[in-house]
């Protein structure tokens, strides 16, 4: 079958930033692109990730700065959780149609409905069967849910970010980024959190000398932390509910947030039956983003990687795939430094090599720094923060963590230093606005 005999040239599963960002130059190139979504435009970082959550998170952070700087400011600030949410809804409740409005005018075809393989060119939505020279699948993740006894008493982070009313007693269960995120939040908002961690260690990715001094900081505003825990089941009297856990012990809760992880969107698409590779960690790909199934790709969080699942990734992904089927490269990806960060209280933000893998190379020098001895960082009084800055033995910077109220600028300023392999010479080059958080942090360099 010719190309012109397929209904599209392109057709993307789901419509996050693993479709959007490409699919709209894509389609600006004069190829004939088509969306299937089944849920909201935009996927899960516009409507129920990442937008919402740093919307609920603004007035924590400016909590922060204000207790800070007490004395210079007054009164306390006190933070109004149904405002807030009312707030995060006003900030997120046009993206969909402003997202499908970018789609549409680049000639994009859009389809309402859940898509499933008939064979390696064709989608059936509803009644419709779609085909396409080439299908990409960015169907992304959703919240991993316990499956023990009582598990319908369990909510997940979208549930967390629609309340309308913040429960007194919140339980949180899982040592991940929305684990800590969400439990800043909600102690900030004035819930009294408990947060069940399976093992010893929260945030395993990131350093955990930075980890331990966020939780010893959340434990000191209120937060308990109750580790080693295997949760066995939910339960419910008068009101009240329980989470049961080894064996014999229990903790009250008004509200349990179940956040154990999310799990690729695989299930109902067809793929065992036309050969596609997957498994639970996700669709297998080369380093085309190509399926085992040729004309089939997967861009987004659906796929198996090593690189974070972050938006950034879907992005590049997603932009990588419209040059790809434009024809402007033939390459294999090349991903960038992609960064990490947790906007807990204070960030805890990561790029490149971490200090224990820098420990592992005789080559690799580190640098710590008390980023309190700069002195803009009193401006807002900050009460702690550090770094590690990572070099190899010609002074690039191959790696750079930090714990502060302004980890995430830190590490975003530096990161042009690390992929474009600056060398002290070139830094010197770089003249940076003065004074900000942003010219401090390259004085490290």
């Amino acid at each position: 079958m010719s190309t012109k005999e397929f209904d599209y040239d392109v057709l993307y599963l789901g419509s996050g930033h693993g479709t959007f960002d490409g699919a709209i130059p894509l389609a600006a190139t004069g190829k004939r692109v088509a969306v299937v979504e089944s849920g909201l435009i935009g996927g899960t970082c516009p409507n129920r990730g990442c937008n919402a959550k740093i919307t609920l998170d603004a007035p924590v952070a400016l909590q922060q700065t204000a207790t800070a700087l007490q004395g210079l400011v007054s009164p306390q600030l006190e933070l109004n959780w149904n405002a807030t949410v009312a707030h995060k809804h006003e900030v997120i409740k046009d993206l969909p149609g402003f997202i499908a409005g970018l789609l549409k005018d680049a000639g994009v075809t859009l389809f309402k409905g859940r898509g499933h393989f008939i064979d390696p060119h064709t989608i059936a939505v509803g009644t419709q069967q779609l085909s396409a020279e080439k299908i990409v699948i960015a169907t992304g993740l959703h919240p991993h849910r316990l499956d023990i006894p009582g598990r319908q008493l369990a909510h997940d982070s979208r549930e967390f970010m629609n309340l309308q009313e913040l429960p007194h007693r919140i339980v949180i269960i899982g040592a991940g980024y929305i684990s800590l995120e969400f439990a800043t939040i909600a102690n900030a908002f004035g819930a009294q959190v408990t947060v069940l961690l399976r093992g010893d260690k929260a945030l395993r990715k990131f350093h955990q000398p930075f980890v331990q001094k966020l939780l010893a900081l959340l434990e000191k505003r209120g937060v308990t932390f109750i580790k080693n825990t295997t949760v066995t089941s939910f339960s419910e009297e008068y009101g009240v509910k329980q989470v049961h856990y080894n064996q014999t012990e229990t903790v009250a809760a008004d509200w349990i947030l179940d956040a154990t992880g999310r799990n690729p969107n695989t299930e109902g698409l067809g793929l065992t039956e036309l050969g596609v590779a997957y498994d639970e960690a996700g669709i297998i790909v080369n380093d085309h983003l190509q399926t085992t199934v040729p004309n089939i790709y997967a861009s987004g969080d659906v796929i198996k990687k090593k690189q974070p699942r972050l938006t950034p990734t879907a992005i590049f992904e997603s932009k990588y795939l419209q040059q790809l089927f434009a024809g402007t490269t033939t390459a294999p990806i090349d991903y960038p430094a992609i960064p990490s960060v947790v906007f807990s209280s204070p960030r805890i933000a990561w790029l490149g090599l971490s200090p224990v893998q820098a420990a592992q190379d005789a080559a690799i020098s580190q640098v710590h720094h008390n980023v309190l001895d700069n002195w803009y960082r009193h401006v807002e009084r900050e009460q702690y923060g550090e770094n590690i800055l990572l070099f190899d033995k010609e002074h690039h910077l191959v790696g750079a963590t930090e714990i502060s109220e302004h980890a995430e600028d830190v590490i975003n300023a530096l990161l042009p230093a690390l992929e474009l392999k600056l060398d002290p010479a070139q830094v010197g080059r770089l003249i940076h606005l003065f004074p900000t958080i942003s010219s401090a942090a390259w004085e490290g360099l």
